[in-house]
C-alpha cells in the first residue's frame, strides 16, 4: 500500500479488525497505537509479532494475544514469557 494509506488510522483499524496480521503493513507510529494493536491481536494473536517493542511488554495486550493464539507468546517481551498466567493461557 502507498505510504499515506499505511498511516491512515481509520483504514488500518478497519483492516486489522478483519485481518490482524495486516498490522505488518501499518506505518510504525500505528504499531505503537495501543487501541489499534489491541484490535489486531484480538483478531489474530500472532499479530503481536508486528507490534512496537514497548507494547510487547504490555501484559494485558499480550494476554489478549495469547488467548486468541497461544503461539503469540513467542513475540512477547522476555519477562512476560515467564509469567505463569500467560503461560497457562497459551
Amino acid at each position: 500500500a502507498a505510504e499515506p494509506l499505511k498511516a491512515d488510522r481509520d483504514l488500518v483499524l478497519d483492516a486489522v479488525r478483519k485481518h490482524g496480521t495486516a498490522l505488518k503493513h501499518a506505518a510504525e507510529p500505528l504499531k505503537a497505537d495501543r487501541e489499534l494493536v489491541l484490535e489486531a491481536v484480538r483478531q489474530h494473536g500472532r499479530a503481536l509479532e508486528y507490534v512496537a517493542e514497548p507494547l510487547k511488554a504490555d501484559r494485558e495486550l499480550v494476554l489478549e494475544a495469547v488467548r486468541q493464539d497461544g503461539g503469540a507468546l513467542e513475540y512477547a517481551a522476555e519477562p512476560l514469557k515467564a509469567d505463569r498466567e500467560l503461560v497457562l493461557e497459551a
